[in-house]
């Protein structure tokens, strides 16, 4: 951590250039003494991407950036205040800190916070930030989180494992054993220490293999924000042996969409119809869930086919997704599809066999306007195409 970046005349100069073009700033070159072009253009890069992510950490003056790997890889201020919101007590340790968001908000509902970071100069700079944002209840520790707690033999209300999703050897990687720390390996020490657990996986892991490989799981978070899957949160307590609480939510602007169930009551048979007067399509959180029998059932609608998760009815109802008005229902082949005489429109391939980019290609059709195009199977095992308009 160069120390001299936080000069007033550096930082005026970072913030003046945050949507300057980095290619002429290298090229140009600064004269500050002591710092280097390419440290000045790597607080530009990482402060511009905080903008809309960390809009706490963009706007209070003073701050130190990590590399823009370490800024895309970190929670963003909407996630870490959700999962902070789910739990609660007097201390909690986390494992992986990075750069310090979780914990920013953890410190909002625990008294004592340990941040736990392997790397000396992140960890160098996340206790520098805490000081600029006035937060003085997280002790921050340069060190590898499950030697930590190996060596304090401590009791924590609560343990928080954000896992690296990339191994040296394999890449991304789909399986908790194979990121780092290995979760699964810890699981009895880990218990040993506290009787709650938060894991924060990507929303790459499938849910089953979760499931095997992690010990007493309770609850299931998968939160979307904007309708794009972010993270998966793994609730685990020590001793719970009862059905896994599935929770999702889609975080929009104007509102949250929140759809929750149980693991056993995701085996209820669904209703089934041809296509009535409107079309759900669930968000992309409840696809996640993997719960799409238990939309139906809950919400009383109808499924189009077993595989197609689209639902139908002929009433309008307050649905956790997008919702359309059903035009035209038409059989999927050339001279039906032809009368359409479409060259705009926006296109959803749901139990289908041809992708978008096919059908675009296809029947020169661009992207956009106000009709939205679902080409899926009903439940006569029939390819079909539903004309829609979508409902606000």
């Amino acid at each position: 951590m160069n120390t001299l970046i936080l000069n007033t005349e550096i930082q005026e100069f970072i913030n003046s250039n945050l949507n300057s073009n980095i290619g002429k700033i290298l090229l140009k070159g600064t004269a500050f003494s002591g710092v280097t072009t390419q440290e000045i253009v790597e607080q530009i890069e990482a402060k511009k991407r905080c903008k809309t992510k960390l809009p706490s950490w963009f706007n209070c003056s003073g701050m130190y950036y990590p590399n823009k790997l370490n800024i895309e890889q970190t929670s963003s201020e909407i996630t870490a205040k959700y999962k902070s919101q789910l739990i609660e007590g007097n201390t909690i340790v986390d494992l992986t800190g990075g750069f310090g968001i979780d914990c920013y908000y953890f410190s909002k509902r625990f008294k004592h916070v340990t941040h736990c970071e392997i790397d000396a100069k992140l960890s160098h700079i996340v206790t520098h930030n805490y000081k600029q944002l006035n937060v003085n209840t997280i002790k921050t520790i340069n060190t590898n989180g499950i030697d930590y707690l190996n060596h304090h033999k401590q009791n924590f209300d609560w343990i928080y494992i954000d896992p690296s999703r990339r191994h040296d050897s394999k890449g991304k990687v789909f399986f908790l054993k194979d990121c780092l720390p290995n979760v699964p390996q810890h699981m009895d020490m880990l218990f040993e220490q506290s009787k709650n657990i938060m894991i924060k996986t990507s929303p790459l892991l499938d849910l089953s293999v979760g499931i095997k490989e992690l010990n007493h799981v309770k609850t299931i978070n998968i939160v979307a924000v904007e309708n794009e899957v972010k993270e998966l949160l793994w609730i685990l307590e020590k001793g719970y042996t009862h059905t896994i609480s599935i929770k999702t939510v889609n975080i929009k602007k104007e509102k949250r969409e929140r759809f929750d169930f149980t693991l056993d009551t995701n085996m209820q048979l669904p209703s089934y119809s041809l296509p009535l007067s409107y079309v759900y399509e669930p968000n992309t959180a409840i696809l996640k869930s993997g719960g799409f029998d238990t939309v139906a059932t809950k919400f009383n609608i109808y499924k189009l086919h077993q595989n197609s998760h689209l639902y139908t009815t002929d009433k309008l109802i307050d649905f956790p997704g997008r919702t359309f008005k059903i035009d035209h229902v038409i059989p999927y082949n050339k001279k039906e599809f032809k009368k359409l005489k479409l060259d705009k429109a926006n296109i959803t391939t749901r139990n289908f066999p041809e992708s978008v980019q096919a059908l675009r290609k296809k029947w020169h059709i661009k992207d956009g306007g106000d009709i939205y195009l679902f080409f899926t199977t009903n439940l006569e095992n029939k390819k079909i195409v539903l004309v829609t308009s979508k409902q606000s």
